[in-house]
């Protein structure tokens, strides 16, 4: 059976480390919040209560049981609107405790990476998101298989140590 996010997320004990490589993503419950930040709304960083929950409070908690929970995203530069509205606000998610990092895809040309977005937990459980041409969520897939794992923390390590921290990190 494939786990929800929460459940994955709840399940780790270690670490919990996900790798963004896409330039669209177009996730329907995302599209409301895209549409305002087109005509100009921002998250208030004085106002934690108007952010993205109940997510945000599943990472507060994951990293307050002691979990290192990492985001790293590949984006081809000048980058997409999405991940300009992404950029916007993800400083909620480092607020709630998770390390982000930023990484142009022509710096990651020489990187081996598995063909699809992922969460990594406790370095041997492998989740898979898959999507489709349009960014659509398409499905997951779960593996434990230690092969995939270890290429995945691989791919994830190496995206990390080229990557630029969130608050350095100037989109073009």
């Amino acid at each position: 059976m494939t786990p929800t996010y929460r459940e994955l997320l709840t399940s780790a004990n270690v670490s919990a480390v996900h790798l963004e490589m896409r330039d669209v993503y177009t996730v329907e419950s995302e599209q409301e919040r895209i549409a305002a930040w087109r005509t100009g709304h921002r998250y208030d960083p004085a106002d934690r209560a108007s952010w993205w929950r109940p997510w945000l409070d599943l990472i507060a908690m994951t990293v307050d049981r002691g979990v290192d929970v990492r985001r790293a995203r590949i984006v081809s530069e000048p980058i997409s609107e999405y991940i300009r509205y992404s950029h916007s606000h993800a400083f909620t998610n480092v607020a709630a405790g998770e390390g982000l990092r930023w990484l142009s895809r022509g710096r990651a040309s020489d990187l081996a990476l598995p063909g699809n977005d992922f969460w990594l937990v406790d370095g041997c459980l492998v989740l898979f998101n898959l999507f489709d041409g349009e960014g659509r969520p398409t499905g997951v897939e779960v593996s434990e298989d230690p092969g995939t794992a270890k290429l995945c923390a691989a791919a994830f390590d190496a995206v990390w140590d080229r990557g630029v921290d969130h608050q350095d990190y100037r989109p073009v």
